[in-house]
């Protein structure tokens, strides 16, 4: 919907730890788009500036719906845009509630529920982990002799790998079980995940390389824009993140078996419009959907993509939710290549040394630490959040790699 005066006005719903924000602000200034930031926390100049930004209380799913119809009442808006997993049932409701484009309510549950999404994709036979869910408040000692090894355990509505742990036998998936109900009953993720905060996920380990794939939907046909490897092995028992490089250096072949059954699980939870982040593995078996969320590529990790002229992964999403062409989706030439700087111990920062010397390394774009000095850091499987980011940009992939190992290890962290 277009205002009376031609503004075409978008809401971003982002919630306020998240850091995606200024990289859609800057896309939607590019394309003469107004957005409208749809946060869980009310904005500090929200009165100076009306109809620029609307507090939502995101656990209140109706209640979040409701405030977005009335606001849209005096400011139309053209789309709905989410930035996490949790904001995208936010948008799949509201946007429903608005008659605006966007993925059904079913569609945007079954990616934020991997139970759901799991027992969709086994009905489409789509190769992913045998699963078994069990309530937090279940006897450990007896779910384990139900479990087959190694297994990985894992929230239903958490993302980034919080929460997830591999176990290889019962003594381990006892200790694990444990940890990850203490996690799943802080006031935090009881807020934020509802009921699902009480069941437990346990799927059958899958073996092999994991990629990362970044699309499109339109129409329910998926376009591959990014396929990501991850040169570090994911073998557990946490399942840190650390590099991401693309093009994928894998075979032609096993690039498109990887994207054909990412555009297969995408039919299979009804997903049909907008931003698709999925993480897959290959093995002697072929493909395994691992995840699928209905949003983009999280943290800064979208720095890495461009396209046709210059475009940001952000500028085609707006692209696409306003109506906008988006036939440029041509990467730009040579490679890129982003690393999460990961949490090496549970501490207080007091510093991060050599940032400069890193980014003295060839082929280096940036190295940005995101958590400041005197907070506290918590690695995973708890935390949710990294130190902080680096960039590479070169002609190959094996040069991006090597740029952010060697920047990597030019910081030096001091952790009380």
């Amino acid at each position: 919907m277009t205002h009376p005066l031609g503004v075409v006005r978008v809401l971003l719903l982002v919630p306020t730890h998240s850091y995606r924000a200024s990289s859609f602000l800057e896309a939607a200034r590019s394309l003469g788009v107004e957005v409208v930031v749809g946060s869980d926390r009310r904005q500090t100049l929200a009165e100076h500036v009306p109809g620029r930004s609307i507090a939502l209380d995101f656990p209140d799913e109706e209640g979040v719906t409701r405030a977005i119809a009335d606001f849209a009442r005096e400011y139309p808006l053209a789309a709905i845009v989410p930035t996490d997993d949790e904001t995208a049932v936010l948008a799949a409701r509201a946007a429903a509630a608005l008659s605006l484009p966007g993925n059904s309510v079913d569609s945007a549950v079954a990616a934020r529920d991997k139970r759901r999404m799991r027992e969709l994709l086994s009905v489409a036979g789509i190769p992913s982990p045998p699963f078994q869910s069990f309530r937090t408040d279940a006897d450990p000692r007896m779910v384990a002799g139900q479990v087959d090894y190694p297994s990985v355990v894992k929230p239903l509505s958490l993302s980034a790998s919080r929460g997830v742990i591999r176990v290889d036998d019962p003594d381990g998936f006892v200790a694990a079980f444990g940890r990850l109900v203490a996690l799943l009953g802080t006031p935090e993720i009881t807020d934020r995940c509802g009921p699902a905060a009480r069941q437990i996920l346990v799927e059958r380990y899958v073996p092999g390389v994991e990629v990362a794939l970044e699309g499109l939907l339109t129409a329910g046909e998926l376009r591959v824009l990014a396929l990501f490897d991850k040169p570090d092995p994911l073998e557990g028992p946490f399942f840190e993140e650390t590099i991401y490089v693309t093009p994928s250096r894998l075979p032609a072949n096993t690039q498109r078996a990887l994207s054909d059954c990412a555009a297969r699980a995408a039919r299979a939870l009804g997903l049909l419009s907008g931003p698709v982040h999925a993480e897959l593995r290959w093995n002697d078996e072929g493909p395994w959907l691992i995840e699928m969320a209905a949003r983009s590529i999280g943290g800064l990790c979208s720095r890495t993509l461009r396209f046709g002229v210059g475009r940001s992964l952000e500028e085609l999403i707006l692209r696409h939710a306003t109506g906008m062409t988006t036939s440029d989706l041509r990467p730009e030439c040579g490679s890129a290549g982003v690393m999460m700087i990961p949490i090496p111990c549970r501490g207080v920062l007091h510093e991060v040394r050599g940032v400069q010397e890193a980014r003295a390394v060839l082929d280096i774009e940036e190295v940005v630490i995101s958590i400041p000095q005197g907070q506290e850091l918590v690695p995973l499987p708890e935390g949710n959040r990294y130190l902080g980011f680096i960039f590479a940009r070169a002609a190959t992939p094996e040069r991006v790699e090597r740029s952010l190992r060697a920047a990597h290890a030019r910081l030096e962290l001091v952790i009380v």
